[in-house]
């Protein structure tokens, strides 16, 4: 395999990250500290397979894989180039960055085998997680990521998210090193003092918090997302940093450059002079009861939800829906749902919620007019689903014009921001 080859000449330091959230943030949170010191590359997009995770290691593809990557013409290229690259690139990155993923059991063991990790990090399990439909159970889930951490030497790296207990029990099943970073107050990497960033009109613009590590600390701001999964990627990237021997300054700087990936807990303005919460790229009990929380948080004439189905969640599927239900009642004014299982989240809001401000539709398409119509002055707008429900339409009928193009540019860019 012409990937494996790449490995064994170039002999990169691997960073694998696996989780159920958080994946994504936490890579774009250690790409931004180490590339202040060394050449990088991270897997673009969704690229966390036992094919997306070889096209990584050969090039960086996520553009054309993303265009049309299932094209003959398209692999074509990638042997041909891949071939010839093994004897032209003299500037091959010093590290990868790449996400492990896991849809179904030994989806994890096929990767680490191939490409063993130098540090591996796992972010979160959650009690249900998503994809865990081809599993048993959340214990078998919780198992299948821990084998990333099976085959790391005495000399490898565990970073460990010490906030959750699934996790952090994975320390007994590997040989190596272990750090950990979270909210706790035993974890290595503690973040503390959070807090929502407001500008002088008390709107969010990100938020703050200090990374503790050895007996000191820095301040952190990070700017455009929001939720307490932002602070636990930058903890992420600092540990990592800190691992291989950079300072907590220069880590705290070069934080200032991470951006919060799009579709996850951006800040949008939108029309009517409401503020969205952007958190469309997926949705699993764990992330959507997160982005519940940040909106609990946000000053608001009016705090709207819209939440279209968690999928891939098998037989947890009804009861995980009820409890972010149950917690949207709680915060909101006003709720739309969208898909055949989000009923389920509706019935539950019941009571918090009155009858007349919850919605139901089938699609995102039969739903943006009408969310359109709801909005007022002061709302604050909190959009999350699955990726099979679209709801990046949602968002896109309810940002100006302006706003519209600043978001795709910032999606289209946001990969080679991280490089510049």
């Amino acid at each position: 395999m012409l990937a494996e080859a790449y490995v064994k000449i170039y002999r990169p330091k691997i960073i694998a990250i696996t989780g159920n959230v958080g994946k994504t943030s936490a890579k774009y949170a250690v790409e931004a500290v180490l590339k202040s010191k060394y050449r990088v590359r991270s897997a673009g997009g969704n690229l966390n397979n036992e094919l997306g995770v070889p096209l990584t290691i050969l090039g960086d593809y996520s553009d054309d894989y993303y265009s049309g990557g299932g094209t003959f013409l398209f692999w074509l290229k990638v042997i041909f180039k891949g071939f010839f690259g093994i004897f032209s690139q003299f500037k091959y990155p010093e590290f990868l960055v790449l996400e492990y993923g896991a849809d179904r059991p030994g989806d994890i063991e096929k990767l680490v085998k191939f490409f063993k990790p130098h540090i591996a990090v796992v972010t979160a399990v959650g009690a249900i997680p998503v994809h865990v439909e081809f599993f048993e159970d959340t214990k078998g889930l919780a198992k299948e990521k821990s084998k990333l951490l099976k085959f790391l030497d005495h000399d490898d790296y565990a970073i460990l998210n010490a906030d959750d207990p699934q996790v952090l029990e994975m320390q007994h099943k590997t040989k190596a090193k272990i750090s950990t970073i979270g909210f706790s107050v035993d974890a290595e990497m503690r973040i503390s003092d959070f807090v929502i960033s407001l500008d002088e009109e008390n709107k969010p613009t990100g938020v703050a918090f200090k990374l503790n590590y050895n007996g000191s600390f820095v301040p952190v701001r990070l700017h455009g997302s929001l939720g307490q999964s932002q602070a636990l990627a930058a903890a992420t990237g600092a540990m990592t940093g800190a691992i291989l021997g950079l300072n907590l300054i220069n880590i705290s700087i070069a934080l200032e450059h991470y951006y919060g990936p799009a579709g996850r807990l951006r800040i949008l303005s939108g029309v009517k002079n409401s503020l969205i919460v952007d958190d469309t790229y997926n949705s699993s009990p764990a992330s959507a009861n997160l982005a519940l929380e940040t909106l609990k948080h946000l000053p608001a004439k009016r705090k709207i939800a819209v939440l279209g189905d968690m999928l891939e969640l098998g037989k947890y599927s009804e009861e995980a829906h009820r409890e972010i239900g149950k917690l949207a009642g709680e915060i909101c004014q006003v709720l739309i749902c969208i898909g055949d299982k989000s009923k389920f989240t509706s019935d539950s809001a019941l009571g918090g919620i009155s009858q007349e401000n919850i919605y139901n539709f089938h699609t995102s398409e039969d739903a943006k007019e009408k969310v359109l119509e709801l909005i007022q002055s002061g709302d604050v707008i909190l959009v999350k689903g699955s990726q099979g429900m679209r709801m990046e339409k949602i968002v896109e009928i309810i940002i100006g014009e302006p706003e519209r193009k600043r978001e795709l540019l910032v999606r289209q860019s946001q990969k080679w921001l991280l490089r510049v």
